[in-house]
């Protein structure tokens, strides 16, 4: 299947979602009264080039949440559940994928191969990253695109413990059949495109290169530290 890159690259992509989110903080604060407070959490790695002009164009801190795939044991490339740092976890509603064919010991390992592989990459981050208190904050959790939504999904439910106002999920592309489902995990789901047809979210941008860990730090070192 032929795909029609909709952006040049995650920053030009995080150019257009740093406006459609003002606009909807600007619109929120017209209905309600009350103007939303943004932090921005991105997902690293490939979340924080799309961030990064989301927290500079909203002058806010820039945070991240480190989640990552479960995979099934005899197929890496079949996501089963998510887990993050700090040992959220949510698993695939497909009962089939994650219990059938393996036993309850593979799917364990499967989940502490994966924290650890989270935990070890926001030790390397953390250097980089700001104190900041989102209690009654609206968090803005950022990817570069939501293919399954469970990396985003467990994001959120890690940062919902720590009773911001709101959680908005915001991405330049995820497929349209997700998106009421994003809203069990956020107040708002805020997507530049939905296509009907979804492989990859490479698939999506002209250029998608891989984020190595030593960019994702100079990201996070290029927004001012905001309390």
């Amino acid at each position: 299947m032929l795909y029609n890159p909709l952006f040049q690259n995650r920053e030009a992509a995080g150019v257009e979602l740093a406006q459609a989110i003002r606009t909807e903080l600007n619109k929120q604060a017209v209905e309600t009264g009350l103007k939303p407070i943004p932090i921005v959490y991105a997902l690293p790695r490939g979340g924080l080039p799309v961030a990064l002009p989301v927290a500079r164009l909203l002058d806010c801190p820039m945070n991240i949440e480190v989640a990552k795939k479960i995979t099934h044991p005899q197929n890496e490339e079949l996501a089963i559940g998510a887990v993050t740092a700090s040992g959220s976890v949510i698993w695939s509603e497909n009962k089939v994928f994650r219990f059938k064919f393996y036993s309850r010991e593979k799917r364990q390992a499967s989940l502490n191969a994966a924290m650890e592989c989270a935990v070890d990459l926001k030790a390397q981050l953390s250097s980089a990253c700001p104190t900041v208190n989102v209690e009654g904050k609206t968090i803005l959790l950022i990817d570069d695109g939501i293919a399954t939504g469970m990396t985003i999904a467990v994001a959120a439910t890690a940062l919902r413990k720590l009773n911001p106002a709101q959680i908005w999920l915001c991405t330049p592309v995820a497929p349209q059949k997700l998106i009421p489902w994003l809203y069990k995990w956020g107040e708002k789901a805020i997507v530049l495109a939905t296509p009907k047809s979804f492989l990859s979210v490479s698939n999506f941008y002209v250029e998608f290169p891989q984020v190595k860990t030593q960019e994702a730090l100079e990201y996070l070192q290029q927004q001012s530290v905001k309390g």
